[in-house]
Protein backbone atom coordinates (compact mmCIF):
# COMPACT_ATOMS: atom_id res chain seq x y z
CA UNK A 1 0.00 0.00 0.00
CA UNK A 2 1.46 3.37 -1.01
CA UNK A 3 1.61 6.25 1.45
CA UNK A 4 2.28 9.94 0.96
CA UNK A 5 4.69 11.71 3.23
CA UNK A 6 4.90 15.45 3.79
CA UNK A 7 7.83 16.41 5.98
CA UNK A 8 8.87 19.94 6.74
CA UNK A 9 12.20 20.80 8.32
CA UNK A 10 11.88 23.77 10.62
CA UNK A 11 14.84 26.12 10.14
CA UNK A 12 14.51 27.82 13.51
CA UNK A 13 14.64 24.62 15.52
CA UNK A 14 16.08 21.13 15.34
CA UNK A 15 12.56 19.69 15.22
CA UNK A 16 11.06 18.10 12.17
CA UNK A 17 7.31 17.98 11.66
CA UNK A 18 5.76 15.22 9.58
CA UNK A 19 2.33 14.09 8.59
CA UNK A 20 1.59 10.71 7.12
CA UNK A 21 -1.60 10.17 5.19
CA UNK A 22 -3.00 7.23 3.34
CA UNK A 23 -5.43 7.67 0.42
CA UNK A 24 -8.94 6.91 1.66
CA UNK A 25 -9.65 4.50 -1.15
CA UNK A 26 -6.52 2.39 -0.62
CA UNK A 27 -3.31 2.14 -2.56
CA UNK A 28 -4.53 0.95 -5.94
CA UNK A 29 -4.55 3.40 -8.83
CA UNK A 30 -8.28 3.11 -9.58
CA UNK A 31 -9.19 3.95 -5.97
CA UNK A 32 -6.82 6.93 -6.01
CA UNK A 33 -8.39 8.23 -9.23
CA UNK A 34 -11.90 7.87 -7.74
CA UNK A 35 -10.82 9.71 -4.59
CA UNK A 36 -9.30 12.58 -6.57
CA UNK A 37 -12.31 12.82 -8.92
CA UNK A 38 -14.73 12.97 -5.98
CA UNK A 39 -12.68 15.76 -4.38
CA UNK A 40 -12.55 17.70 -7.66
CA UNK A 41 -16.33 17.47 -8.06
CA UNK A 42 -16.89 18.71 -4.48
CA UNK A 43 -14.40 21.57 -4.95
CA UNK A 44 -16.07 22.70 -8.18
CA UNK A 45 -19.51 22.58 -6.53
CA UNK A 46 -18.14 24.75 -3.67
CA UNK A 47 -16.64 27.21 -6.15
CA UNK A 48 -19.89 27.48 -8.11
CA UNK A 49 -21.95 28.07 -4.97
CA UNK A 50 -19.58 30.66 -3.48
CA UNK A 51 -18.37 32.71 -6.46
CA UNK A 52 -20.83 34.20 -8.92
CA UNK A 53 -19.68 33.83 -12.51
CA UNK A 54 -17.30 30.94 -11.78
CA UNK A 55 -19.49 28.31 -13.49
CA UNK A 56 -19.48 30.40 -16.67
CA UNK A 57 -15.69 30.90 -16.43
CA UNK A 58 -15.08 27.16 -16.09
CA UNK A 59 -17.45 26.45 -18.98
CA UNK A 60 -15.54 28.91 -21.22
CA UNK A 61 -12.13 27.46 -20.29
CA UNK A 62 -10.41 24.95 -22.57
CA UNK A 63 -9.52 23.00 -19.43
CA UNK A 64 -9.60 23.36 -15.65
CA UNK A 65 -7.00 21.88 -13.30
CA UNK A 66 -8.42 21.42 -9.80
CA UNK A 67 -6.52 20.63 -6.60
CA UNK A 68 -9.32 20.10 -4.08
CA UNK A 69 -7.14 19.83 -0.99
CA UNK A 70 -3.79 21.62 -1.17
CA UNK A 71 -2.27 21.40 2.32
CA UNK A 72 0.30 24.00 3.40
CA UNK A 73 2.19 23.84 6.67
CA UNK A 74 5.30 25.24 8.28
CA UNK A 75 6.99 27.43 10.80
CA UNK A 76 9.34 29.96 9.20
CA UNK A 77 9.85 27.64 6.22
CA UNK A 78 6.86 25.89 4.78
CA UNK A 79 5.66 23.69 2.01
CA UNK A 80 2.48 22.63 0.30
CA UNK A 81 1.31 19.51 -1.50
CA UNK A 82 -1.87 18.29 -3.13
CA UNK A 83 -3.22 16.04 -5.85
CA UNK A 84 -5.79 16.98 -8.45
CA UNK A 85 -7.22 16.39 -11.89
CA UNK A 86 -7.43 18.16 -15.23
CA UNK A 87 -10.93 18.29 -16.69
CA UNK A 88 -11.88 19.15 -20.23
CA UNK A 89 -15.55 19.46 -21.17
CA UNK A 90 -16.46 17.85 -17.83
CA UNK A 91 -14.28 14.73 -18.23
CA UNK A 92 -11.03 13.99 -16.39
CA UNK A 93 -8.07 13.80 -18.80
CA UNK A 94 -5.17 13.50 -16.35
CA UNK A 95 -4.05 13.49 -12.72
CA UNK A 96 -1.45 15.85 -11.25
CA UNK A 97 0.45 16.74 -8.11
CA UNK A 98 1.19 20.28 -6.99
CA UNK A 99 4.02 21.27 -4.65
CA UNK A 100 5.47 24.55 -3.48
CA UNK A 101 7.56 26.09 -0.78
CA UNK A 102 7.64 29.38 1.05
CA UNK A 103 9.86 31.32 3.41
CA UNK A 104 8.65 34.14 5.63
CA UNK A 105 5.99 34.62 8.25
CA UNK A 106 4.53 31.12 8.22
CA UNK A 107 3.06 29.36 11.23
CA UNK A 108 0.57 26.53 11.27
CA UNK A 109 -1.28 24.59 8.60
CA UNK A 110 -4.01 25.39 6.10
CA UNK A 111 -5.98 23.52 3.47
CA UNK A 112 -7.43 25.14 0.39
CA UNK A 113 -8.73 24.32 -3.07
CA UNK A 114 -6.79 25.68 -6.05
CA UNK A 115 -8.19 26.01 -9.58
CA UNK A 116 -6.20 26.77 -12.76
CA UNK A 117 -8.36 27.69 -15.76
CA UNK A 118 -6.69 27.43 -19.15
CA UNK A 119 -8.71 29.99 -21.06
CA UNK A 120 -7.10 29.36 -24.47
CA UNK A 121 -6.42 26.11 -26.34
CA UNK A 122 -2.77 27.20 -26.72
CA UNK A 123 -2.28 27.66 -22.96
CA UNK A 124 -3.79 24.21 -22.36
CA UNK A 125 -1.59 22.59 -25.05
CA UNK A 126 1.56 24.11 -23.51
CA UNK A 127 0.56 22.79 -20.09
CA UNK A 128 -0.20 19.28 -21.37
CA UNK A 129 3.06 19.14 -23.37
CA UNK A 130 5.22 20.12 -20.40
CA UNK A 131 7.26 17.59 -18.43
CA UNK A 132 6.67 19.66 -15.30
CA UNK A 133 4.88 23.01 -15.28
CA UNK A 134 5.72 25.91 -13.00
CA UNK A 135 3.29 28.80 -12.50
CA UNK A 136 5.05 32.06 -13.31
CA UNK A 137 7.80 30.35 -15.33
CA UNK A 138 5.90 28.34 -17.92
CA UNK A 139 2.91 30.68 -17.83
CA UNK A 140 1.78 33.66 -15.83
CA UNK A 141 -1.26 32.93 -13.69
CA UNK A 142 -3.67 35.79 -13.00
CA UNK A 143 -5.42 35.04 -9.72
CA UNK A 144 -9.10 35.93 -9.96
CA UNK A 145 -9.87 39.14 -8.14
CA UNK A 146 -13.49 39.55 -7.23
CA UNK A 147 -15.08 42.82 -6.34
CA UNK A 148 -17.14 43.61 -3.27
CA UNK A 149 -20.15 42.02 -4.95
CA UNK A 150 -18.22 38.69 -5.34
CA UNK A 151 -18.27 38.84 -9.13
CA UNK A 152 -15.30 38.11 -11.37
CA UNK A 153 -13.26 41.05 -12.65
CA UNK A 154 -13.56 40.99 -16.48
CA UNK A 155 -9.97 42.24 -16.98
CA UNK A 156 -8.60 39.09 -15.35
CA UNK A 157 -10.80 36.87 -17.51
CA UNK A 158 -8.84 37.91 -20.61
CA UNK A 159 -5.61 36.21 -19.41
CA UNK A 160 -4.56 32.81 -20.91
CA UNK A 161 -4.35 31.17 -17.45
CA UNK A 162 -6.36 32.31 -14.44
CA UNK A 163 -6.64 30.86 -10.98
CA UNK A 164 -9.02 30.71 -8.04
CA UNK A 165 -7.98 29.90 -4.48
CA UNK A 166 -10.82 28.91 -2.19
CA UNK A 167 -10.64 28.26 1.55
CA UNK A 168 -13.41 27.20 3.90
CA UNK A 169 -13.95 30.95 4.50
CA UNK A 170 -14.36 31.74 0.81
CA UNK A 171 -12.28 33.13 -2.04
CA UNK A 172 -8.76 34.25 -1.13
CA UNK A 173 -7.56 37.58 -2.52
CA UNK A 174 -4.04 38.93 -3.09
CA UNK A 175 -2.45 35.49 -3.26
CA UNK A 176 0.24 34.49 -5.72
CA UNK A 177 0.49 31.03 -7.24
CA UNK A 178 3.87 31.87 -8.82
CA UNK A 179 6.57 29.23 -8.36
CA UNK A 180 4.13 26.40 -7.76
CA UNK A 181 5.35 23.21 -9.48
CA UNK A 182 2.87 20.83 -11.13
CA UNK A 183 3.70 17.32 -12.35
CA UNK A 184 1.62 14.61 -13.99
CA UNK A 185 0.82 11.59 -11.78
CA UNK A 186 1.09 8.09 -13.23
CA UNK A 187 -2.00 6.60 -11.61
Amino acid sequence: MKRRYLCLAIATSPLVGCTVTKPEGGGDAAAQRREIDAGVTRALDDLYSQVRGSREMVARASGVLVFPNLVSAGLGIGGSYGRGALRQRGATTGYYSMAGGAVGIIAGAQSRAVFFLFMTPEALRKFEASKGWTAGVDASVAVIDVGADAQVNTKTVQQPVVGYVLTNKGLMANLSLEGTKINRLQI
